[in-house]
């Protein structure tokens, strides 16, 4: 365990401390905390500001992170979207972007593309290069054994990003960046964001349910973010929740995603001539991606569509269901709800999975706090920015602590106003 990591963890962790503080946070000796502390100012990591209330005694000097002294890159690569968050030490988004996604790009051509966004993105905000820790880059589906995307070819990833399958993602985006990169599943790294940002409060079993182009779940468990084995936690969106269902592309049947994922729900939209035409759907006309197409619909029910407020109300009851199992599964505590398909419809899904979720076994002990997320469009770049930011911040194998929520206090990994 990097000793110096412990230190700068325990900083961000309360915001401001003293040197004294640090001793009784970290049990280190206060000859080692000293010296690691001279160290970390001299690499600009830590500066003093200011001094504690005095209680009798000399006033102790505070220290804290040195915030514009590093930077993260964090990207969110899916079929229709790429979303890019830039975060500065302290984890505030300073600067984001978002362009048309992958498409059905060769995998090549659109790492090029990011390599020459992310140097737009860096250079927009004037940030020096070196300044950089590195890029945390996230998709669906999980991180094969060669830092690629995907699995075996018959599964792997859904059917719009199969062209991904096996190619080596990492060390790809490294060649052209020349900057360290570092890869997780988008849900996951949704409930890794979340977790920075105190999004989930002191509880020891919460959720990030993911909804973008599919349906996903991250998991944090007594503050570290659970990737298991192979990177397969949280498929939430192969979850079985009707037997008989239709057959999901993963091969299974009555998958949460076949019956109410956001392409579900277009498919539906676009079946019935008097919803297709509310929403604005044109025979033979499609929008980029799944999430437009679902964010159309939401628009049209936030209109008071009643055809489209219909679907969706349904895909939301199927979520609640599934939501309700993992509740029970995890014994969770908080569930939020994110991603770029839920940041338009969240009004919709809300009211009905907390409803669910009033029925979850432990009710008797405890209630199942059900929130959306304050960042739920860009959840999971600034996610891929944590992942970076961890391996900077955070002692090898421990999960990160969420920042202390003291009033007046802004929580560190947020958005920036505007």
């Amino acid at each position: 365990m990097s000793s110096r990591s412990v230190v700068l963890d325990a900083i961000r962790a309360a915001g401001t401390i003293s040197r004294v503080g640090l001793i009784r946070a970290t049990g280190f000796t206060a000859p080692t905390i000293s010296t690691l502390v001279r160290k970390l100012i001299n690499e600009d990591l830590v500066v003093e500001t200011g001094h504690a209330k005095s209680t009798g005694g000399k006033r102790r000097v505070l220290l804290q992170l040195n915030h514009t002294s590093r930077y993260a890159v964090g990207v969110h690569l899916d079929h229709g979207v790429i979303t890019y968050a830039l975060t500065n030490l302290g984890g505030t988004v300073v600067a984001r972007i978002s362009r048309p996604g992958a498409g059905a790009q060769e995998p090549a051509v659109v790492v090029a593309r990011i390599a020459t966004e992310i140097a737009a993105l860096i250079d927009g905000v004037g940030v020096e290069r070196d300044r950089i820790l590195g890029v945390g880059l996230v998709f669906p589906g999980p991180v094969n054994a060669t830092r690629g995307m995907g699995g075996p070819p018959d599964v792997g990833l859904a059917p719009a990003m199969r062209q991904w399958n096996g190619f080596p993602l990492g060390a790809a985006l490294e060649q052209v960046t020349t900057l360290p990169v570092a890869l997780d599943n988008d849900a996951t790294a949704a409930a890794s964001g979340e977790h920075w940002t105190g999004g989930f409060g002191p509880a020891t079993s919460a959720a990030a349910l993911y909804m973008g182009t599919g349906i996903g779940a991250g998991l944090v468990v007594n503050g570290s973010t659970y990737r298991g084995p192979s990177g397969n936690v949280g498929e939430l969106g192969h979850v079985c929740v009707s037997a008989d269902g239709p057959r999901c592309w993963c091969g299974a049947r009555g998958c949460l995603e076949a019956l109410a994922g956001p392409a579900a729900v277009v498919a539906a939209a676009r079946s019935e001539p008097a919803t297709a035409r509310a929403v604005g759907f044109t025979p033979g006309v499609r929008r980029p991606s799944v999430v437009a197409d679902f964010a159309a619909i939401s628009r049209a029910a936030r209109r008071g569509e009643p055809h489209a407020l219909a679907l969706l109300e349904r895909s939301a009851r199927h979520l609640g269901v599934a939501a309700r199992t993992l509740a029970n599964l995890m014994d969770l505590e908080v569930l939020v709800l994110t991603g770029p398909s839920l940041a338009t419809a969240g009004s919709v899904y809300l009211p009905i999975v907390r409803h669910e979720l009033r029925a979850c076994f432990a009710r008797g002990t405890h209630t199942v706090d059900v929130r959306l997320s304050r960042s739920a469009a860009t959840a999971s770049a600034i996610g891929a920015a944590a992942l970076v930011l961890e391996s900077e911040l955070v002692p090898p194998g421990h999960g990160p602590r969420p920042p202390e929520q003291v009033p007046g206090r802004r929580v560190r990994l947020t958005e920036s106003a505007g």
